[in-house]
């Protein structure tokens, strides 16, 4: 089944169709990673994009049913250079291609994915559309230029209702705008008593759960589209202590007055090298962000910057000098990738054991 995959540049790949046969738009990103595309296909951060994987052998190990990092996949749709059709691993259940044509995701194999990922370093991210072979390029190229892409991403993977995950621990309120699983793994794994609640929640019904701390989930878009985010976060800010992944990292940003810019094509992979401006350690980091903090905006905010990413110098860290609140633009949790960073949530548990003690040493 013959499929093409076209940019709006104009840029046209001729490829073999696999997973769904529905036609799909979106904007064109790519991941690194040398495993783990169960864990990428399946990450809410993607919701709106179309994933290019740099990796040319993609489903030699299957579909299985643990490494999910959410039940429903918002990803558009899948470029690989090839896509295995029949995995060998004790634990796969289902084929890459099958599992697409379950979930109606539109997947393309056969191109030059080097050649894609060139494009893309070059000219940022673009929009792009997996489509028939018999659908006129032209048509396509002028749709792609026209569209407008939608913003609404949050809403779109965020929880509609909140809901507990019981633990005999602390009481972490997780603010889901896209959430990975792995991030509940983790506070699980910790005993924490969790509650998770949908990203329009408001800094008063987040008091009234009294939390002894908040978290803040990774997810997808540009972090000014949440609006109703940033306004919680001024209100909870200095009243509870509060850890934040990826978009969380944003949003926090955002409250605390700096800014964030778009990136040419953002980090997405699992070999990023971050720096603790702390200790000088060197961790590998799992990414996945088109968004960024911007570095001169933090001067003028109560904000200081804990790490950075080697690579290109960008905000990977800040930590409050008034509040009990950090964040990280990386994933800690994983999933996939290195684990090195797991201890932040380590740090996050004795953030809340402190603030505690704190509370009650001044009531």
């Amino acid at each position: 089944m013959k499929r093409q995959l076209i940019l709006e540049d104009g840029t046209i790949f001729i490829g073999e169709g696999f997973g769904s046969s529905n036609e799909t738009i979106g904007e064109v990103v790519f991941n690194t990673g040398m495993t783990g595309y169960q864990e990428i296909l399946s990450d809410p951060s993607y919701c709106g994009q179309i994933v290019t994987l740099t990796y040319p052998l993609i489903g030699n190990y299957g579909i299985n049913r643990d490494d999910f990092e959410t039940i429903h996949p918002a990803v558009k749709g899948f470029i690989v250079k090839e896509a295995a059709d029949f995995p060998s691993n004790w634990r796969s259940e289902f084929a890459v291609g099958e599992y697409f044509e379950m979930k109606k995701i539109p997947g393309i194999a056969g191109i030059d994915t080097r050649k894609l990922t060139r494009i893309i370093r070059q000219y940022g991210t673009l929009k792009g559309a997996i489509c028939s072979i018999e659908k006129d390029p032209q048509e396509v190229i002028e749709t792609l230029r026209t569209i407008n892409l939608p913003i609404d991403q949050v809403r779109q993977v965020s929880t509609k209702n909140a809901y507990p995950s019981p633990g005999r621990g602390k009481r972490v309120v997780l603010v889901d705008f896209g959430m990975k699983h792995g991030i509940l793994r983790e506070l699980n794994k910790r005993g924490c008593d969790i509650v998770v609640v949908p990203y329009y929640t408001s800094a008063d019904e987040i008091l009234q759960l009294r939390p002894d701390g908040l978290m803040l989930s990774n997810g997808p878009g540009n972090p000014k589209d949440v609006p109703e985010a940033v306004d919680m976060l001024k209100g909870v800010l200095g009243r509870v202590p509060l850890f934040g992944i990826c978009l969380g990292h944003q949003l926090f940003a955002l409250a605390c007055g700096a800014e964030t810019v778009k990136m040419k094509f953002g980090h997405r992979g699992s070999n990023h090298p971050v720096k603790d401006l702390n200790t000088g350690k060197i961790t590998i980091t799992s990414q996945n962000h088109g968004y960024t903090v911007d570095l001169e905006s933090i001067h003028n905010t109560r904000l200081v910057v804990t790490h950075i990413a080697l690579n290109d110098g960008t905000v990977e860290g800040l930590r409050h000098l008034d509040y009990p609140a950090f964040t990280v633009q990386y994933h800690p949790e994983a999933s996939p990738g290195p684990e090195d960073a797991n201890n932040l949530f380590d740090q996050f548990l004795e953030l809340m054991d402190v603030n505690k003690r704190e509370v009650v040493s001044h009531a």
